[in-house]
C-alpha cells in the first residue's frame, strides 16, 4: 500500500485580481502558510500560468518549479476543466461557454474546438516537462441536454454523441500517452462522463486507453445520490486523481437532485467545505489508500456558506487529518512462523514429504 499525498490545494477558485491572489509567487506563498504541499494549477490564466510556453520551454518550467520550491511546494497537476469542456460542446451551451475560449474564436465552434484541441495538447506536453504524471480535465457533454429521457431515449443519438466525444479525445489521449502522463477527467454533472456507466461507455469506445483515467471527487457522486464507497471499489484502477470536496443531501418536499433553478444555498443538494457536509472521507481515504492511490489529496473548495479563505485553512488541516501513513508491515507479524513447506505439511497432518508434479 501507498500512502496518500497531500494536502494540495486547485487555485481555480483563489485566483484573483489582489494580492497575494494575483500572482503564483503570492499564491504560492499562501498556500504554503497554510500548510499546503502543492498546488493544482488552472491553465486558463497567463499571468499566473503560461500554457503555451511551459510546452515549449523547459527553462520556463524549471522556473515555475524553482518558484514553488522555494516555499516548499510542487504542483501536483494541471488543470484544463475549461479547454476540456471546449472540446464539445452543444449548440445549446454555445454562448454560455464561449466566454471560456479566447476572443480571437468565439462564435466560431470549429476554431473553438481546434484551440481547445491544441490547448490540451500543450497540456500534455508541459505536463511532461514540469515532470507529472497525471492531469486534471472535463470531458465535454454533446448529449448532456437529454440527460433525461423526455423527449424519449434516443438510442442513436446517445451513440453519435458518445462515437464523436471519443473521435475527438482519441488524438488528445495519443498525445498524453506520447507524454507519458495520465488524462483524469473529472466525473461530473453537466459532462457526458458524470457517472461509472457514462464512463465505461466512454472508456469502451476509446479502446480503454490507458490514459483514460478519473479524477474522483465524490461532491458529484452524493448528489447524484450515487455510492462513492462502491464507485472506488469499482473504478480503483483508473482513479489517478482526487478532489476532497464535501457535499450533503436534505430532502425536501419542493425539490430534488435537479435543484428547482435555486441558489446553491437554497438547493437541498449543497456543496460545503470538508467535513461541513455528509460524505464519509474516513472510508474514502481508507478505501484510496488500501486500493494503493498513490497521487495528490487535493481540496478543491466550493461552498454554499463558508467563506473561501477559512475553507482553505480549515481544508489542509481536514486533509492531513484524514491522511493514513499505511504500515509497512502486518500487525501479527510478530506471531508468524516460518514459511517452511514440509512444516506447514506437518500442522495440516499430511506428513512431511512434499510432492509436485
Amino acid at each position: 500500500m501507498k500512502t496518500i499525498k497531500g494536502p494540495g490545494i486547485f487555485l481555480s477558485q483563489f485566483i484573483g485580481a489582489e494580492a497575494p491572489f494575483n500572482t503564483l509567487e503570492g499564491l504560492a506563498e499562501w498556500a504554503a502558510a497554510l500548510g499546503y504541499k502543492a498546488l493544482q494549477i488552472p491553465c486558463n490564466h497567463p499571468h499566473i500560468f503560461d500554457l503555451p510556453k511551459a510546452a515549449t520551454s523547459q527553462e520556463y518550467c524549471d522556473e515555475i518549479t524553482a518558484t514553488l520550491a522555494r516555499h516548499g511546494l510542487v504542483i501536483s497537476e494541471l488543470s484544463t476543466h475549461l479547454e476540456g469542456q471546449l472540446l464539445a460542446v452543444h449548440p445549446a451551451y454555445d454562448l454560455a461557454f464561449d466566454n471560456f475560449a479566447p476572443e480571437a474564436v468565439r462564435g466560431n465552434p470549429s476554431a473553438r474546438q481546434a484551440w481547445a484541441t491544441q490547448a490540451l495538447k500543450q497540456a500534455a506536453a508541459a505536463s511532461e516537462k514540469l515532470g507529472l504524471t497525471a492531469h486534471a480535465t472535463f470531458s465535454g457533454s454533446l448529449a448532456w441536454p437529454y440527460f433525461y429521457p423526455w423527449p424519449p431515449h434516443n438510442a442513436v443519438l446517445l451513440e453519435e454523441a458518445f462515437t464523436t466525444l471519443a473521435q475527438c479525445w482519441l488524438p488528445v489521449l495519443d498525445c498524453f500517452d506520447q507524454h507519458g502522463v495520465d488524462v483524469c477527467f473529472e466525473i461530473h454533472p453537466g459532462e457526458d462522463l458524470h457517472d461509472g456507466v457514462t464512463f465505461g461507455r466512454f472508456l469502451a469506445l476509446v479502446n480503454h486507453h490507458p490514459r483514460c483515467n478519473i479524477l474522483f471527487d465524490p461532491s458529484h457522486l452524493r448528489l447524484q445520490h450515487m455510492d462513492y464507497l462502491d464507485f472506488i471499489d469499482r473504478y480503483h484502477d483508473r482513479i489517478k486523481a482526487f478532489h476532497v470536496k464535501d457535499a450533503e443531501f436534505a430532502a425536501s418536499g419542493q425539490s430534488g437532485v435537479y435543484g428547482g433553478y435555486q441558489n446553491w444555498a437554497d438547493r437541498p443538494g449543497r456543496f460545503r467545505s470538508p467535513g461541513d457536509g455528509d460524505i464519509d472521507f474516513k472510508s474514502i481515504f481508507s478505501k484510496l489508500s488500501q486500493y494503493d492511490y498513490s497521487g495528490w489529496a487535493v481540496l478543491e473548495w466550493e461552498c454554499c456558506l463558508k467563506n473561501a479563505e477559512t475553507g482553505a485553512r480549515e481544508g489542509s488541516e481536514f486533509i492531513r487529518r484524514h491522511i493514513i501513513p499505511v504500515s509497512e508491515r502486518a500487525f501479527d507479524d510478530f506471531a508468524a512462523g516460518q514459511n517452511d513447506r514440509q512444516q506447514a505439511r506437518r500442522m495440516l497432518g499430511l506428513g512431511g514429504d512434499v510432492f509436485h508434479d
